[in-house]
């Protein structure tokens, strides 16, 4: 069975989804931020960066959201989580998870892990200020240039619906108002109607 690692708040929430709307038999392995747990030891073993999510497999850990989300759909592929039989929309979904990773993510992460890029309290704060700025203006570019609708590549729901609903579930918290964002808005509303999302969500939030 397959065991995914994760904690609250996080883009691991992504891959729960992801688990969820599979279908796939796992066990979910809940560690505390708060506590540092990520950083202890024996979760070490598992995944030396230190970091969620971590997918453990019969064959090995995955780590990366990306990596964990392409491994999901390829495993399950009558779920039809990503479109596997086309190669350039396969990449076009690859794209898309890579910009919430590269880019949103790391928007988002200024706010909260500045220390990962510097060591002076001014840079830091400076960052953090900055943050409703540079989530503001990548949700500008999924809303106006990236979404296709009514999901994020299109008619077929995807593992990148449920990586961008998480990282839309962050926005309040950076500073940024999602009613901006009218087609992000429906699509958060909509992936709150999915079972899988409401399962995912009672796990994260337990």
């Amino acid at each position: 069975m397959l065991t995914l690692y994760f904690a609250q708040g996080t883009c691991a929430l992504a891959s729960l989804i992801a688990l969820e709307e599979a279908g796939l038999a796992y066990e979910p392995k809940k560690l505390s931020i708060k506590d540092n747990e990520q950083r202890a030891a024996d979760y070490l073993a598992i995944n030396p960066k230190g970091r969620v999510p971590a997918l453990v497999t019969d064959r090995g850990v995955l780590t990366e959201t990306i990596a964990i989300l392409a491994y999901i759909a390829q495993t399950v592929p009558q779920a039809k989580l990503a479109p596997l039989d086309d190669p350039f929309e396969f990449a076009r979904l690859q794209a898309f998870n890579s910009y919430l990773s590269s880019t949103v993510h790391v928007n988002h992460a200024h706010s909260r892990r500045g220390a990962r890029w510097a060591n002076d309290p001014a840079a830091i704060a400076d960052m953090s200020a900055k943050v409703p700025q540079t989530m503001g203006e990548s949700f500008e570019m999924i809303e106006n240039k990236m979404f296709a609708g009514p999901w994020a590549m299109g008619e077929q729901y995807t593992v990148a619906d449920g990586y961008l609903f998480t990282m839309t579930k962050w926005l309040p918290g950076d500073g940024v108002d999602m009613a901006r964002f009218p087609k992000v808005a429906a699509h958060y509303a909509r992936m709150l109607e999915r079972p899988a999302v409401k399962a995912a969500l009672a796990k994260d939030q337990a």
